[in-house]
């Protein structure tokens, strides 16, 4: 890649900021690179004696790029990630410093661990926590306005081994899932370039800009992220003349500089559009190792923000920043990379006869209709609830979309063998200079949780804030133990008579007849398929304290112990650890609700009730009809009256502790308020409105 952008030349810029295998070369000995190479590519256990040579080469690296400090970067179990800092200078003797970074604090850091969620893993006194080195993601530089600082992706855990963050749980996941696809491609005498298989990812990540001068009025957006209060405009996205319509110079201006900051990281950032509301837009990268594009998105959520910031916008993250429409998603694109470098979910020019693939499909099957309830916990917060099930989200049902040949070919398995293919054809767009166009073998149903697109699946459900390792652990451990289950019934069989491939066949339509259950094709947005979910008796978990309840059953314990991702205790403590957050969140924002109307709302409906109370009086005694008048105010009497009761409603409600009542007072102190700001003039309105935040100059 040597194309030149401006004075730029992309070559020189992609990955500059990234202790990349390219970059080791530079500065390791051929020994230590071999070594570190293979631990990266291979998963093979690090060699603690080069470990003194790869901190030094990372600061050298580091210090040519600027950095004066280091840091263990993770991403405990609050979602974000954090960071502490420390430099690389240690005084001498005679006096003066030196800069040096051993290998000791290249692989292992000490946070205070206190502050962090543990769901009661460790006591409040008990302070120590580790962070651990992660080879298989690189160390990359996060560059400041008068130095930079060396960060180092690491896992995070307790004293006592216990994980505390998502990166641990997801390496575990990522190993167990490797096992049993090794395994199967011992059935199949496949090839193996290495013991190990690959989970590859791609996340989509969808975003809202408001412009900074509106959020510093919106002290909803300041505490929570999404706003309390609000109308939606006359024109929003009904028309759908924002998606994917011509980017403004403003927002195209950002775009740039974040692709800019991204690629620098070693981020392959490629798409960006306009998304379906007006001030809504997306992100996505080519796909790469799954635990490395979740560190990447993590890292693009960051680069969001803080370049937004310095072209005038704040980021939104939540999953619904707006009442009423689109909300924000974050889209997981999965697919595995077996031991013999290929795509096992990419179906060839005869599915039928693509007889791993086939497996492969035959598993996810099974694993979506037997832990459905794991896969919708993974997804669950309050931001999400809002979301899920209207405006372009999945609902909350776990179905899988196949597309029209996959499904044809399912059906044969259930039939007893898989014979033939519908041949994809060509689409026809009448007498014009355009080529054919060659037909995909599936359309893509944007209504499906989990829909196959073409080579690998499309996870739509995670939220736009959330961290993805939630929603990949779990996809990786539920596949796994559907693989398990499929391998021993073939291995089970081995004596039988008969040859592989009619063990094969027998095993895989004893799947498709007992799992088929959760396909479905159609629009998941209506309300017929919620009907025949239930018939099918597929679980509907609705909201995030009725997700969070499967944590805590024998079967999902039993499932996690088994394939050594998470204890029982783990477990458990991350049942605490998202109620608690859930609980958290709904105080907050009940409690920014209250002051906003309190201090904002009601003196502005009170003031204008004046104005209007004074009109009247007057013109007392004139022969001015002003019925209308009067109607107006007590109108905004009315509304202003009932928000006054609401307040006191809700107000005992978060003294008892009471969630659920809560989040309802809530609802219906917004319905009063939204009426108010359609009753009062513009000028007295206190907050910035939706059509001014969703419409960006």
């Amino acid at each position: 890649m040597k194309e030149t952008i401006g004075s730029q030349k992309i070559s020189e810029v992609y990955g500059e900021n990234v202790f990349s295998l390219k970059t080791m070369r530079n500065y390791l000995s051929t020994k230590a690179y071999r070594a570190l190479r293979a631990t990266i590519k291979e998963g093979r256990s690090l060699d603690s004696e080069i470990a003194d040579e790869v901190a030094d080469a990372m600061k050298k690296w580091a210090v040519s790029k600027g950095a004066t400090h280091f840091t263990h970067w993770f991403q405990p179990l609050t979602g974000t990630t954090a960071e502490k800092h420390d430099s690389f200078i240690v005084p001498l003797a005679e006096g003066g410093v030196v800069l040096k970074f051993s290998g000791k604090e290249l692989i292992k850091g000490e946070p205070d661990a206190s502050s962090f969620p543990s769901g009661g893993l460790r006591a409040t006194f008990e302070a120590r926590g580790y962070t651990a080195w992660d080879p298989t993601s690189p160390a990359f530089i996060k560059e400041g306005t008068k130095g930079s600082t060396l960060c180092i992706p690491t896992a995070f855990y307790s004293y006592h081994g216990e994980a505390l963050d998502k990166k641990t749980p997801l390496l575990r996941s990522i190993n167990a899932l490797s096992k049993q696809i090794t395994r199967l491609a011992d059935l199949f005498d496949i090839p193996q370039k290495a013991k190990r298989a690959h989970v590859t990812l791609g996340v989509e990540q969808e975003y809202f800009l408001v412009d900074k001068r509106f959020y510093r009025k919106r002290p909803d957006l300041i505490q929570t992220g999404r706003t309390l209060f609000g109308r939606k405009p006359a024109k929003h996205q009904q028309m759908g003349d924002h998606y994917f319509g011509a980017i403004k110079g403003r927002v195209m201006a950002f775009m740039e500089d974040v692709d800019w900051a991204l690629w620098k990281l070693g981020i392959p950032s490629k798409t960006r559009h306009n998304e379906v509301c007006p001030a809504q837009f997306e992100i996505a990268p080519i796909y790469e190792e799954q635990n490395l594009s979740i560190d990447h998105n993590m890292i693009v959520m960051e680069v969001l923000k803080q370049v937004a910031s310095k072209h005038g916008f704040v980021c939104l993250l939540h999953e619904k920043p707006y009442a009423g429409v689109n909300g924000s998603g974050k889209h997981n694109n999965w697919s595995i990379l077996g031991p013999d470098g290929k795509n096992w979910l990419s179906p060839g020019e005869s599915p039928h006869d693509n007889a791993i693939f086939l497996t492969i499909i035959c598993a996810l099957i099974k694993a979506i209709d037997e832990h459905a309830d794991l896969l919708r916990v993974s997804v669950a917060s309050i931001g999400n609830d809002r979301r899920l099930g209207a405006n372009e989200a999945p609902p909350a049902i776990l179905s899988i979309f196949l597309g029209e040949q996959l499904t044809d070919v399912i059906k044969q398995i259930e039939k007893g063998g898989a014979k033939s293919s519908k041949k994809t054809s060509v689409i026809k767009i009448g007498k014009t200079a355009l080529p054919p166009l060659p037909r995909d073998a599936t359309d893509r149903n944007r209504t499906s949780p989990f829909a196959f697109t073409g080579n690998k699946f499309e996870f739509r459900a995670v939220g736009s804030s959330q961290n993805s390792a939630r929603a990949n652990i779990v996809f990786n451990v539920i596949v796994a133990e559907a693989l398990d289950a499929i391998c021993t019934e073939l291995e089970s069989k081995k004596a039988d008579s008969g040859k592989f491939n009619a063990r094969l066949q027998k095993v895989l339509r004893g799947v498709v007849k007992k799992h088929k259950r959760v396909l479905f094709n159609g629009d998941n947005y209506g309300g017929e398929w919620a009907k025949e979910a239930e018939k099918r008796r597929l679980p509907n978990l609705k909201t995030t304290p009725q997700a969070l309840k499967v944590l805590k059953s024998k079967k999902n314990i039993a499932l996690f112990e088994k394939h050594s991702v998470l204890s029982k205790s783990e477990l458990i403590s991350r049942h605490e650890i998202y109620s608690e957050q859930y609980k958290k969140v709904v105080d907050i924002e009940a409690n920014a609700a209250l002051t906003i109307v309190k201090t904002m709302i009601i003196p502005a409906a009170i003031d204008y009730a004046g104005v209007l109370a004074r009109v009247l009086n007057d013109t007392r005694g004139h022969a001015i009809s002003l019925k209308r008048t009067k109607m107006l105010l007590r109108e905004v009497s009315a509304h202003t009256e009932k928000a006054l009761i609401l307040i006191e409603e809700l107000e005992k409600y978060t003294d008892g502790n009471k969630t659920d009542k809560i989040i309802t007072c809530m609802e219906r102190l917004r319905e009063s308020v939204d009426a108010l700001e359609g009753l009062l003039p513009a000028g007295k309105w206190p907050l910035p409105t939706y059509a001014k935040m969703m419409y960006l100059g």
